[in-house]
């Protein structure tokens, strides 16, 4: 993948007022570099997206990226799935999609691509999907409309269809949330963030990202109808969930 320029320096200034987290047009000029250095693994995690999406994806079906930002999931999945499947990918930052939209034609996607402005904390239609991709954005969706929208994505889906979510978790019990939340800043500190800048996105994220358990949303996949569900990542606080239809 090719190295976004932007370099995040969203929260390196100090605010007398930290406001709510938006995917605005500078934080969509700065996602990828963000993101790569916000999330652990972040990078393997995409791939191993492509490579389940592949092994689930039907022929003349749509393959949905549920918050589909810069486009890196799309542009990975690309390569490894056939040419007669769809991309639908939906956001609702005008400023996510038209990075989107530029980043797509930088690596020559061909296949037919369609990305739409769409609040999912609204009604999002899902049709004739095999493969439906919710990646680091289930956590955005606020709580009273999470299970109506993972209905309609099983809906959606094809007979043995797949939703797959990539996902900031709670720890199950509390000791350990907070020793996995000291590991996660850690992380963030050995990427070059500092103390600053932890903090105020933290403040940032903080009425916005609400995260659950991993039982929590196991349970919640299986209220909305899926029956087979599995963890296939696990870095303390972040996993990856691929629930079958």
């Amino acid at each position: 993948m090719a190295a976004d320029k932007g370099k995040d320096k969203i929260f390196q200034e100090e605010f007398k007022e930290v406001q709510d987290f938006k995917f605005s047009k500078n934080v969509a000029s700065v996602f990828d570099d963000m993101v790569t250095r916000s999330v652990p693994f972040y990078l393997e995690m995409q791939r191993m997206v492509a490579e389940i999406a592949a092994d689930h994806c039907l022929s003349g079906t749509n393959i949905y990226d549920l918050g589909c930002s810069t486009g890196t999931t799309m542009i990975h999945m690309d390569q490894f799935l056939p040419e007669d499947v769809s991309f639908v990918g939906i956001d609702d930052s005008d400023s996510m999609l038209e990075k989107c939209r530029a980043k797509m034609d930088e690596f020559g996607i061909k296949r037919p691509t369609h990305l739409l402005n769409a609040d999912l904390n609204a009604n999002v239609e899902i049709n004739n999907a095999s493969v439906v991709v919710v990646c680091l954005t289930l956590q955005f969706v606020r709580p009273i409309h999470r299970l109506k929208l993972l209905k309609r994505i099983y809906d959606g889906l094809q007979k043995d269809g797949v939703m797959i979510v990539v996902e900031k978790v709670l720890a199950e019990d509390s000791s350990f949330n907070r020793k996995f939340i000291k590991y996660y800043y850690d992380y963030k500190r050995r990427n070059h963030y500092s103390d600053m800048e932890i903090a105020q996105k933290r403040e940032a994220l903080e009425n916005v990202l609400i995260p659950y358990k991993l039982t929590e949303n196991i349970t919640l996949f299986r209220e909305a109808g899926f029956g087979n569900v599995d963890t296939f990542f696990k870095w303390y606080n972040f996993a990856g969930i691929v629930a079958q239809k």
